[in-house]
């Protein structure tokens, strides 16, 4: 069993790990428990940290977690080789950095008498953040342990963490390529991965020539939903109504190939989504579809009207053309905008109701409502509604 810290929009996390590995559960409000052997947390978007569960306590008191970790590690690291590298991080506790850190030299204390040599990572806070995880290596090695300990509705658990998502590599991917165009929207690469992974997984169809599932992103734009399922192993398929997208998607695949030494199967072309005819296979849809007009503050009530209206033809339009061309049982996630007024309400296009007239359903899952997927930061007006859904 693994625990897995959950992104800034817990419930957009927990869908992405419930359709990745099925028996998923909360555990907190800002943490999960997947029955799984194993996490790859690089190819998961939503997920900030992971560990396998290693000891579980009664209550939800740090003195009695601080007592078994000490109890636990000064019997399983005794007369270790090498220096151990620990880090630990609390959540849902009230204690501060101080307590956490106690904990730590404590054990350190009880481990030096046994020759094990113990370097711990200072505490700025209860919790170490990802970027100190990944730069401290911890979780790739016996000898580099960070400890992830979470107070839940159930107890506590104490779990060694498996890794923690990398996010300068994440950055490296947004910045470093070479063609980007803000006027388009700028889907960050961690988003497109949860939204590919929200797809479930794919299996390759009986009759395709493909030795690899393939999917489209009829919204294609700079390719970065591509890019993400191309490092993800993979065939991609992309379209645009804009001639400069595709080659800057085209641009973007070539450098992401060259700095991964990848090769990835890929297929671009010009096209209106509205009325493109797609070439078979096409095993999922992912895309981030027409977002509307940008705003820096809530729109006029007319104005709203105006570009609700005009988003919600072009994508209802567009969810009826896919809908004659893919297979029943083809799974679609698509971002549709979703505008928030001054109080913090949203708007949300016709569609969302009415996703069954158009050729689809909702894919039920057991943790989240469909309504609960809006992907959003505080400042934003327009937020990214994720619809999850499949083909009847």
């Amino acid at each position: 069993m693994h625990i897995a810290i959950l992104g800034r929009q817990p419930a957009i996390s927990i869908a992405e790990l419930e359709q990745v590995y099925g028996d998923v559960s909360w555990f907190s409000d800002s943490s999960a428990l997947v029955q799984t052997d194993s996490i790859d947390i690089q190819r998961l978007g939503g997920t900030q940290k992971a560990g396998f569960v290693v000891l579980q306590v009664p209550g939800r008191d740090w003195r009695a977690a601080s007592a078994k970790i000490v109890q636990h590690y000064a019997t399983a690291w005794a007369k270790k080789d090498g220096k151990i590298t620990l880090g630990i991080s609390a959540y849902g506790f009230s204690e501060g950095p101080r307590d956490i850190q106690k904990t730590g030299l404590v054990l350190k204390s009880k481990l030096k008498p046994t020759g094990t040599s113990l370097r711990l990572i200072p505490n700025q806070e209860a919790i170490l953040s990802t970027a100190t995880s990944h730069h401290n290596k911890l979780g790739l090695s016996d000898n580099k342990v960070e400890l992830i300990v979470v107070k839940g509705s159930s107890g506590i658990v104490i779990a060694e963490s498996t890794g923690a998502q990398n996010i300068t590599a994440l950055a490296a991917r947004d910045q470093g390529r070479p063609k980007r165009d803000a006027f388009v929207g700028m889907l960050p690469p961690k988003l497109a991965q949860i939204m590919i992974n929200l797809a479930g997984p794919l299996t390759v169809s009986p009759d395709s020539p493909l030795a690899q599932p393939r999917i489209l992103d009829p919204f294609c734009g700079t390719g970065v939903i591509l890019q993400e399922a191309g490092l993800m192993r993979y065939a991609v398929y992309g379209t645009d109504l804009v001639e400069k997208m595709i080659r800057f998607t085209r641009d973007n695949l070539n450098w992401l190939q060259d700095k991964e030494r990848l090769n990835i199967n890929w297929f671009l072309h010009e096209g209106d989504a509205m009325n493109t005819r797609w070439e078979a296979p096409i095993d999922a849809v992912v895309a981030e579809g027409y977002l509307g007009q940008p705003f820096s503050a809530p729109p006029s009530n007319s104005k709203l009207t105006e570009v609700r209206g005009n988003t919600n033809h072009i994508l209802s339009s567009f969810l009826i053309n896919l809908a004659g061309q893919i297979k029943p049982g083809t799974p679609v996630v698509l971002a549709v905008p979703a505008w928030k007024d001054t109080e913090g309400h949203f708007t949300h296009l016709p569609l969302v109701t009415k996703v069954e007239d158009l050729g689809y359903s909702y894919v039920e899952m057991r943790n989240v409502r469909p309504d609960q997927l809006l992907y959003f930061r505080p400042d934003q007006v327009v937020a990214r509604e994720i619809l999850v859904l499949v083909k009847n």
